[in-house]
């Protein structure tokens, strides 16, 4: 199940080969990875040091170069990634099950990508951020899909995609 919710990610991201990809909450850089191929850049941002220790382990097992993960809270050093490799064109998001938090959502809108994709594991948190990032930053939500990857229990992982 995680290939397809990845898979929808791709999708929905668009990629053609030339964009800086931000992959934010990136975990151990599964989902930046699957993209890295088709974009010129992927930067993954996730604050425990352990996980982005694995994330470039996952890059050098599986051979990839255009990519690069840091450890730091996503609302606090968002912009200096910004500084560092310029503006994307698509920012993947993978957040904790209580959504953006507010520094990391401003952050997020401030940057102003032309598309989001925002990958949730809880529809309420989703809704309360497309909300916002549309309300506040004016992104339009064009299209979300469910992915049940816990069959026979409430909970759904949801991609949307967002777009300026």
């Amino acid at each position: 199940m995680a290939e397809q919710l990845y898979g929808i990610a791709r999708e929905f991201a668009g990629l053609e080969g030339g964009e800086t990809v931000y992959d934010l909450y990136c975990g151990i850089g599964t989902i930046g990875l699957s993209m890295a191929s088709s974009a010129l850049t992927v930067w993954g941002i996730e604050i425990s040091e352990e996980s982005v220790a694995c994330a470039i382990e996952n890059q050098e097992l599986n051979g990839i170069g255009n990519a690069a993960f840091f450890a730091g809270n996503v609302g606090e050093v968002l912009s200096d990634l910004r500084d560092r490799a310029g503006d994307p064109q698509v920012v993947v998001v993978d957040p904790p099950r209580a959504g953006l938090a507010g520094k990391a959502l401003k952050r997020l809108g401030e940057i102003e990508a032309p598309r989001i994709v925002y990958v949730s594991c809880n529809p309420t948190t989703l809704a309360s951020d497309v909300k916002r990032l549309s309300e506040v930053y004016g992104y339009d939500l064009k299209r979300a899909r469910p992915v049940d990857m816990f069959p026979h229990t409430p909970h759904v992982e949801c991609v949307a995609l967002l777009e300026r």
